[in-house]
């Protein structure tokens, strides 16, 4: 059984998709990526880097002079973990609900149907 991954805000996501791309990274490379997209301030950014360490979701490596941060969830564990959240929170954990209102939106091209139709002829039936 895999561990839970905790809730991870708006915020935090910003931090993590930056030590996705590169890691381990000290605080000030963080910020340094961080204000590249947003006016945060360092203490900002510091405060949600602390925060991910206390929910477990980012370590912190103290054994050098400067402190380096890395994530402990890949994206792909982050990203079903919000998935399976947002469908239970929004559509009662129920995923066909949801795939039914997005299919039935117009903005559907051909070929996102193409491709949809051919992910579920490549799924394995379940026994």
């Amino acid at each position: 059984m895999t561990k839970k991954i905790p809730n991870i805000s708006e915020s935090e996501w910003e931090v993590l998709n930056v030590l996705w791309k590169k890691a381990p990274q000290t605080a000030n490379d963080v910020i340094s990526s961080i204000q590249e997209q947003t006016d945060w301030k360092p203490k900002t950014v510091r405060t949600l880097l602390d925060r991910l360490v206390h929910k477990k979701v980012i370590g912190v490596n103290k054994n050098q002079r400067v402190y380096t941060f890395f994530p402990l969830y890949s994206q792909d564990e982050c990203q079903r973990a919000e998935a399976q959240s947002f469908i239970k929170r929004i559509y009662g954990g129920t995923l066909r609900s949801m795939l039914v209102q997005f299919i039935q939106e117009d903005s559907l091209s051909e070929e996102d149907i193409r491709e949809l139709r051919s992910i579920l002829n490549e799924k394995p039936k379940k026994k």
